[in-house]
């Protein structure tokens, strides 16, 4: 593997970290104060995932994952690739794990989201560089046009 695609993609991931400790602001404190209002814990989570789904692919659209010169980006399929990615692990995975951590585990509300949130990080990062804003490819007729 060529060093400097290792350390762009090492850059890449830390930047993608940076956005997700936003994201995770977001959705922790959407979280944690729907729990306080009296929100069930699964109706915070899902409220915390929408509004942080939005946070992340804007920063990452912007600061990670740029278009390229030349590449040309689908950004409603990007979009809806974004939120099928954080579905899996935001909303899916992590209201299993918090019903794991909360329900079977005894883990506290707060402890149990931030367990999840630290699992689904390194997940989510190759969800979104290998499919939601991979760039697509360009057919044999664009490439004879360049």
């Amino acid at each position: 593997m060529d060093a400097a695609i290792s350390k762009s993609g090492f850059v890449q991931f830390i930047k993608f970290g940076l956005v997700g400790a936003s994201s995770a602001v977001v959705s922790m404190s959407v979280y944690s104060a729907s729990v306080w209002l009296g929100a069930h814990y699964i109706a915070a989570n899902t409220l915390a995932f929408a509004l942080s789904v939005l946070n992340a692919f804007f920063w990452n659209s912007r600061f990670v994952f740029k278009e390229r010169e030349g590449e040309k980006r689908n950004w409603p399929l990007a979009l809806a690739k974004t939120y099928a990615t954080y579905a899996v692990t935001g909303l899916f995975l992590q209201s299993l794990l918090l019903f794991l951590f909360i329900d079977k585990l005894g883990c506290g509300k707060y402890l149990a989201q931030f367990l999840c949130v630290a699992i689904n990080t390194p997940i989510n990062f190759l969800l979104n560089k290998f499919w939601a804003f991979k760039a697509a490819k360009k057919g044999a007729c664009e490439e004879a046009a360049l």
